[in-house]
């Protein structure tokens, strides 16, 4: 297939010079996206249907085979060898069960080890004969060592997870999921189900997935286009919000202020008070002819605008033409014939710019926002009844700012100009959203990512037990409404996949402390994983820790309190270990990660070493924060956690 890509011919197909440009660009799209992937079977599975797919079961129709793979692969004469798993034909293989067997006889696993078949393992599902039995092929996918990014799962979708990955464009969806539920596998193989079912018009809207860090990203930006999709593109919500520089921090109760949906109220009173109410005519002179809108008409039409509660810019882009359009009326009424040409000309008129200017100033969102974080005054007219005179106090900065370039902006300031440049010019909206670990959003940033998908859907992926941030979200419901999508569907994933049954039972000890009516997690995992708990005396241990895991296959993460990490690091090179940051790629000869509790977030290893749980959860400005990025830290793991402690555990692990 892609040698037949390579060798077209298009020179004599295309009209001029910038087709043949884009023609060529979309053929070596496409060499790209039919790329060998090294160790990435083709197929993975095999339907046999008692009935040829859409065919009258009644008369008998011969059943049919269909190979299930990543991605479609036709031969030479175009017939299909491997149908993609998205397709409807395909669905089968993730939701049929000896309940209901969905017309299929067989369905049969194939196994690989190294890009090599190795195995493979039937399922007779029409057979009453034949008792309903659990997967090993499918279990030892689940458990196989995590080396390397994060990859696809399209072996091993479960039927619960089937039906997320297939709803419908349209509407959004949300996914409640524990630790190892592969809710953030869902979210992307949603996003390759998507642009496979409405190829178009997502070609022509674009979709995005946002993740919470930079390590994240990179950790998962393989799986696509392990699918063949390419054009998904990745960023953070800083990303998303760049319009300045964020070099500065806030404290924990300023970021909680900035970050609340009130905050929006206060941008737009304050936007909308640069608009004056005129009090003198505008003279249009043309020739001989003088032609004056008095100031109670101009009013009305400020007003009438106003009442719109359109953008500000295209509010203000409106106001020539509409004082224009007056102009027009008394030329007609006088007996003159003008056209859109005159009314243009009136439009630009510099009696009518100047007018315009003086009404309904130009706003620079960066200086508004400057303005309200460093002007008592100003933030206290529009703030009122809105924030209270401590929150006002609290978001206030100190130290006077001479411009915007030069201010110390902070990741949320950054949140309240995107929200204001909203207000002055709409924001250009994706055909699709996927928004992952939701729930450490505050308000104003879910409604940062909402203004990206006012005209399309979403898909929201988060555990409300990792809230790790003080604005973390309390409920989805809250969190749907903020983004815009309060009508969306809440989905709960409770089977883990990816944590040892032992390692979630002792993790889930925190859940009543940090989420009490969300489900614990159950492990559907055989292998019950390695688990212990350890009190050490000194860092030389956690390091016997960790080249104790590494004597087994896979990655390794020494997981530990930020500001434990220098000391862990000079332990490790102390010892001649060497180590990965997060989201660095683990090779043979270095498998092993430090990683900053603060960053632990989506990522995953075969083995874990936790250091000092006291000390992470010490890290947070608040006990119940800090207990969630204890829970967070405590399931990282896939095959193995060994807790090291010199300090006391916290009491509520128990």
């Amino acid at each position: 297939m892609r040698e037949d890509v390579e060798n077209l011919d298009i020179r004599d197909v295309t009209a001029n010079w910038v087709n043949a440009e884009v023609l060529a660009h979309q053929i070596e799209e496409r060499i790209k996206a039919l790329a060998d992937l090294s160790h990435t079977p083709l197929f993975f599975g095999r339907l046999d249907y008692l009935h040829a797919p859409g065919a009258d079961q009644a008369e008998g129709a011969e059943g049919e085979r269909f190979y299930i793979g990543r991605r479609h692969v036709h031969d030479a004469d175009g017939d299909p060898m491997v149908i993609d798993w998205r397709a409807p034909v395909s669905q089968p293989f993730y939701r049929a069960s000896k309940k209901d067997p969905m017309d299929v006889g067989l369905r049969r696993r194939f196994g690989y080890t190294g890009g090599d078949l190795t195995a493979y393992e039937d399922e007779h599902l029409s057979d009453p004969a034949e008792a309903a039995t659990t997967s090993k092929l499918l279990q030892r996918e689940i458990e196989r060592p995590r080396v390397g990014p994060m990859r696809d799962i399209v072996a091993t979708i479960q039927p619960e997870q089937d039906e997320i990955v297939r709803a419908g464009l349209s509407g959004t969806v949300c996914v409640q999921g524990g630790p190892g539920t592969g809710k953030t596998a869902v979210g992307l193989h949603r996003v390759a189900y998507l642009l496979y079912a409405h190829r178009e018009r997502l070609a022509r809207t674009g979709t995005l997935v946002i993740g919470p860090n930079k390590s994240f990203l990179h950790y998962i930006e393989q799986v696509l286009p392990a699918l063949g999709e390419l054009e998904v593109k990745q960023a953070t919500v800083d990303d998303l919000v760049a319009h300045v520089e964020a070099r500065g921090t806030d404290t924990a109760a300023a970021a909680v202020t900035k970050g609340d949906a009130r905050m929006a109220e206060v941008l737009r009173r304050a936007v909308r008070s640069h608009v004056t109410m005129p009090t003198e005519p505008v003279v249009v002179v043309r020739g001989s002819r003088r032609w004056r809108v008095p100031a109670y008409e101009l009013e009305q039409i400020v007003q009438e605008l106003l009442d719109r509660d359109i953008r500000y810019g295209a509010a203000r882009d409106a106001l020539p033409q509409r004082i224009a359009h007056a102009v027009l009326v008394q030329m007609e009424r006088s007996g003159e014939a003008p056209d859109d040409r005159v009314q243009d000309a009136v439009a630009r008129n510099a009696a009518v710019k100047a007018a315009v200017k003086a009404i309904w100033p130009p706003v620079d969102p960066a200086k508004l926002v400057l303005r309200l974080l460093t002007d008592a005054d100003f933030l206290a007219e529009h703030a009122d009844g809105v924030l209270d005179a401590d929150e006002q106090k609290e978001i206030l900065w100190s130290k006077p700012v001479r411009s915007v370039k030069s201010a110390k902006w902070s990741p949320a300031d950054a949140v309240l100009i995107d929200e204001a440049t909203d207000l002055v010019q709409r924001t250009h909206s994706l055909g699709h959203v996927v928004l992952d670990e939701a729930q450490d959003l505050s308000p104003m940033q879910y409604r940062a990512v909402g203004r990206r998908c006012t005209t399309g859907s979403a898909t929201v992926l988060g555990d409300l037990a990792q809230g790790t941030t003080p604005w973390a979200t309390r409920s989805w419901q809250e969190a749907l409404a903020h983004l815009g999508k309060p009508d969306a569907v809440i989905e709960e994933l409770t089977a883990g996949f990816r944590v040892p049954t032992d390692v979630i039972t002792y993790a889930s000890r925190l859940l009543p402390h940090i989420a009490p009516g969300l489900t614990p997690v159950a492990s559907v995992r055989e292998n019950p994983g390695f688990f212990e708990v350890r009190t050490i005396a000194a860092d030389a241990e956690v390091v016997s820790a960790c080249e104790e895991l590494l004597r087994n296959e896979g990655s390794a993460g020494l997981i530990a309190a930020d500001a434990r990490i220098p000391a862990l690091a000079e332990a490790l090179t102390a010892a001649g270990l060497t180590y990965l940051g997060p989201g660095e790629e683990t090779t043979a000869a270095t498998r092993l990660t430090l990683v900053p509790a603060s960053l632990a977030k989506g990522l995953e290893y075969d083995y874990v070493v936790l250091d000092e749980p006291q000390a992470v959860v010490d890290g947070e400005p608040d006990e119940r924060t800090g207990l969630r990025r204890l829970y967070v830290a405590l399931t990282r793991a896939v095959s193995g956690l060994i807790v090291t402690h010199a300090a006391p555990l916290p009491p509520q692990l128990g």
